[in-house]
């Protein structure tokens, strides 16, 4: 069995690979051994396409599609929230650096 090299451009030039540990029946990764010999393809190789495949499904999914647009209206609205507490908290005022001293006086003889 030996390592396929990606095609050309499979992968982008500044993209980073990360190892991800996955637990999985014997049965399973016995036919995952077998497949990857059958594809002349390593068995990381083999489940790197099938992750592949299984993210441009996703993408796709209806359902997919409507928790994203859930979620990114709720990280919207979190955002909103966020963006409102600091505005109360600072608003356009520039914070005051000390209080206002009594004229004539110095620091020392208050």
């Amino acid at each position: 069995m030996t390592d396929a090299t990606p095609p050309a451009g499979a992968y982008p030039a500044t993209s980073q690979m990360r190892t991800l540990a996955v637990r999985i029946t014997d049965d399973l990764r016995a036919q995952l051994d077998v497949i990857a010999q059958l594809n002349d393809r390593s068995v990381t190789e083999e489940i790197r396409i099938a992750l592949e495949a299984w993210v441009v499904t996703s993408k796709s999914d209806p359902k997919v599609l409507a928790r994203a647009e859930t979620v990114r209206a709720e990280i919207e609205r979190e955002a909103k929230t966020k963006q409102s507490a600091i505005e109360a908290i600072f608003g356009g005022e520039p914070a005051p650096t000390s209080a206002p001293r009594a004229k004539g006086k110095s620091s020392t003889e208050e």
